[in-house]
C-alpha cells in the first residue's frame, strides 16, 4: 500500500503508528509537540544540540517530517537517548547552519561540495542542493582547467570560497588568473607557479614531504619468543601539506581534528582510519614517495607497574617515518 505524501521519506517506514497517530495529528494542528524544546542529535557519532524549531524550519524536509510528523518513541536513539541519524556528522554542521537562517557560508578551499550537495538532497533541502549545484556548474564553466594555489588540479571545487549568495569578486576570473610577478615557470612549461607550488613535469604531481607517526606498545614475558605480544598500534598520524595528504590517503584520511584546513597549509592533526603501517607505506609507494628518514624512541616498564604479570616487560615506543617525493 502506498504511503501518504506526508509520510514519505521517514525512517522506520515513514508512517505514524495507529496508537500514536492521533497524538501526532493533534501536535501538528494544535502547535504543541511531544519533542523537547532543546533537541540532542547524534549524527554519525558527532553530537549536536539545537532547538527543535531549527530542525523543523524547512517545511517538508526530512527533519521537519521526523520532528513534526512522528513521535519521539518512533525515532532511533543512541545509548544516551539522543536522536540518531546515520549520516556524515562533519558535514551536518553546514546543514544545521543552513537551517538556522537559510543561508550558508562555507570555509575557503572547501573540498566537500559534492558530498554536501548529496547530504542536502538526502535531507530534502532542494533550495540548498540547487545553490550548491549552481555554484559547482558556474565554477566548472568559468575555470574548467583551473589550478589551486598549491598547484593541484581542481575538478569542480573552486579554490576560493565565500557565501553561496555572494557576488563575484571584483575583476572576476581574469584577475584571479593573473600571474604573480614573482612566479616562475614549471619545468614542463605549464602555468606560472611560485617555487613552493612546482609541479612534476611528467604527471603533474606535487613534490613534498609527508611524515607518518605512530605510538605502539608490545609486551615480552618470561619466555620471550613464546609469550611476546607484538606491536599494537592505536593510531597512525599524518603530518604534512594538506593537499599532499589528501592526494595520497583520500577517503582513508580522518580530518575530524582539522576539518577546514586549506590545501596549501600544513597540518599535524590528521590520522588514518586504519591501523596497519604497511597499508600506509603501500599508499605512499604507489603515489611515488620514498622513505627518507625514520626515528624512534622507547620506554620500558615492568608489568606490575602497569597492572600486568610480574615477569612481563611492557615496551612503549613512538616512531616517525619521513617520506618524500621529488
Amino acid at each position: 500500500m502506498a504511503l501518504a505524501d506526508s509520510a514519505r521519506g521517514l525512517p522506520n517506514g515513514g508512517g505514524v503508528s495507529p496508537a500514536a497517530g492521533s497524538g501526532a495529528t493533534a501536535a501538528a494542528a494544535g502547535g504543541w509537540s511531544a519533542f523537547p524544546e532543546i533537541v540532542e542529535l547524534n549524527v554519525g557519532g558527532q553530537v549536536y544540540v539545537t532547538r527543535r524549531c531549527t530542525v523543523v524550519s524547512v517545511r517538508d524536509s526530512l527533519l521537519w517530517r521526523m520532528f513534526s510528523q512522528q513521535q519521539p518513541s518512533e525515532l532511533p536513539r543512541d545509548s544516551k537517548g539522543r536522536f540518531f541519524l546515520d549520516r556524515d556528522g562533519f558535514l551536518f554542521r553546514y546543514i544545521l547552519d543552513y537551517l538556522r537562517d537559510l543561508q550558508l557560508v562555507l570555509p575557503e578551499h572547501f573540498p566537500e561540495r559534492s558530498r554536501l550537495q548529496r547530504e542536502a538532497e538526502y535531507f530534502q533541502l532542494p533550495d540548498l542542493a540547487r545553490r550548491l549545484a549552481q555554484a559547482r556548474a558556474a565554477t566548472a564553466a568559468a575555470r574548467p582547467a583551473a589550478l589551486h594555489r598549491d598547484g593541484s588540479l581542481c575538478a569542480d571545487e573552486p579554490p576560493l570560497l565565500g557565501c553561496l549568495e555572494a557576488e563575484p569578486a571584483e575583476g572576476g576570473a581574469a584577475a584571479a588568473s593573473a600571474p604573480s610577478p614573482t612566479a616562475s615557470r614549471s619545468p614542463s612549461g605549464g602555468p606560472l607557479l611560485t617555487p613552493s607550488q612546482s609541479l612534476d613535469g611528467a604527471g603533474g604531481r606535487r613534490s613534498g614531504y609527508i611524515t607518518i607517526g605512530y605510538r605502539g606498545s608490545y609486551t615480552i614475558g618470561r619466555e620471550a619468543q613464546a609469550d611476546a605480544k607484538f606491536r599494537r598500534v592505536a593510531r597512525i598520524t599524518v603530518c604534512g601539506k594538506t593537499a599532499l595528504a589528501k592526494e595520497v590517503f583520500g577517503e582513508t584520511l580522518n580530518e575530524s581534528r582539522d576539518p577546514d584546513r586549506p590545501p596549501e597549509r600544513y597540518t599535524a592533526r590528521y590520522y588514518l582510519k586504519f591501523n596497519f603501517l604497511e597499508q600506509a607505506f603501500d599508499r605512499l609507494s604507489e603515489a611515488g614517495f620514498r622513505m627518507a628518514a625514520c626515528s624512534s624512541t622507547g620506554t620500558c616498564a615492568f608489568g606490575p607497574e602497569q597492572g600486568g604479570p610480574a615477569d612481563d616487560k611492557i615496551w612503549t615506543s613512538y616512531t616517525e617515518y619521513v617520506f618524500c617525493r621529488d
